[in-house]
């Protein structure tokens, strides 16, 4: 007779969580990214733009951008039964930035948004995960009516690394948004694992 091990016996998986940074310049989509994946509501901290705001925030090629992040998006989508990722969208804007460090603590990785119409506005973005060698990933979000460019140009454009991978997105489509954090977690983990080049005497 033939013995199973019992489900009842089973212990339940306790999922891995890890942390993602959803960053980039001012509207390029980061709270629509997080929206579009989370699979609880997502907390979101946007107000309404002013009149006093004006003059420094550029809205050149987001001119119908009536909203912005004044302290950060959360979300989190399970990739796996054991696989969790908490999603923390960063502010856009400039004087936001004292947030960053707080957010970027205990990070994997990070998804740097970028928008071919407003490309120096990840400029930032990219400088800051490099100096801190946080593992980032960068998605090119389409928007429509923007020009579309190989991703080669963009990671030339950008300075980048070859090693950082490039894709094209869509932050509204759940699956194309869903795709660049695999990326990104797979991109994080195999430079976690990458053997170590021994110091030179």
């Amino acid at each position: 007779m033939a013995f199973g091990r019992s489900s009842r016996n089973r212990r339940p998986v306790e999922p891995v969580t890890l942390k993602i940074l959803v960053a980039g310049g001012f509207g390029a989509g980061k709270t629509t990214l997080v929206g579009a994946v989370s699979e609880i509501r997502p907390l979101r901290t946007e107000e309404r733009l002013s009149e006093a705001g004006r003059p420094v925030d550029d809205l050149a090629g987001v001119e119908a951008k009536t909203t912005t992040t004044v302290a950060m998006d959360f979300g989190r989508i399970t990739l796996r039964d054991d696989l969790v990722l908490y999603l923390f969208g960063t502010p856009g804007q400039d004087r936001f930035w004292f947030l960053w460090d707080e957010l970027a603590q205990g990070a994997l990785g990070a998804v740097v948004l970028a928008d071919t119409r407003r490309l120096e506005d990840c400029f930032a973005a990219v400088d800051y995960f490099e100096r801190r060698a946080i593992p980032f990933t960068v998605a090119v979000n389409c928007f429509e009516g923007a020009d579309k460019f190989p991703t080669e140009t963009v990671q030339s454009a950008l300075d980048l690394d070859l090693e950082v991978p490039v894709l094209m997105c869509d932050a509204r489509d759940r699956s194309s948004a869903r795709d660049v954090l695999v990326a990104v977690v797979e991109h994080a983990v195999a430079r976690v694992e990458r053997p170590r080049e021994p110091a030179k005497t």
